[in-house]
């Protein structure tokens, strides 16, 4: 079993996070795009772009040299600049971005429950999340107490209250 541990994102994690968030977006390999294409998309970019802004928070899996291998990490949307996710202005939306060799060895549901842990020491009684619905992802998401919300075009929006 691969040894990880989680630590704290910071101001020095943007590329970490961008290039997790390429992981998140090429779930599928069928459908993989090239990283410059992923974080071209501005519905997509502004999940990283200006990290770490106030209310942004996060985490990082790292493994035993101290190489990131998965992160998780949310944001507050406005109404009127939502993500896939977005369920109320006053409600994180998370992206979880694991690279596909850690892919089930618990990295996944080790960032996600910090991730809940940190939203709840901050006050926020709900974390929101897209998914789309054939991604193996969502059977983690569904494990960990998310629940569907909302539906459209093959995704599904999830919500968890945290505290």
């Amino acid at each position: 079993m691969n040894v990880f541990r989680i630590r704290p994102a910071t101001g020095h994690d943007a590329r970490v996070l961008a290039d997790m968030l390429v992981e998140a977006a090429n779930w599928n390999p069928v459908r993989a795009r090239s990283r410059l294409t992923v974080l071209d998309d501005p519905a997509v970019r502004h999940y990283v772009v200006g990290w770490q802004r106030p209310g942004d928070f996060g985490c990082v899996a790292e493994d035993a040299q101290g190489v990131a291998v998965g992160a998780c990490w949310a944001r507050l949307f406005p109404a009127d600049h939502p993500g896939y996710g977005f369920v109320a202005a006053g409600v994180p939306e998370l992206t979880l971005g694991v690279y596909p060799q850690w892919r089930a060895q618990g990295a996944g549901r080790a960032l996600l429950r910090e991730l809940g842990r940190t939203a709840a020491a901050r006050g926020h009684a709900r974390l929101s999340l897209s998914v789309e619905r054939t991604n193996f992802a969502q059977r983690l998401y569904l494990s960990e107490g998310y629940v569907i919300v909302a539906s459209r075009d093959g995704s599904d929006t999830m919500v968890r209250t945290v505290r």
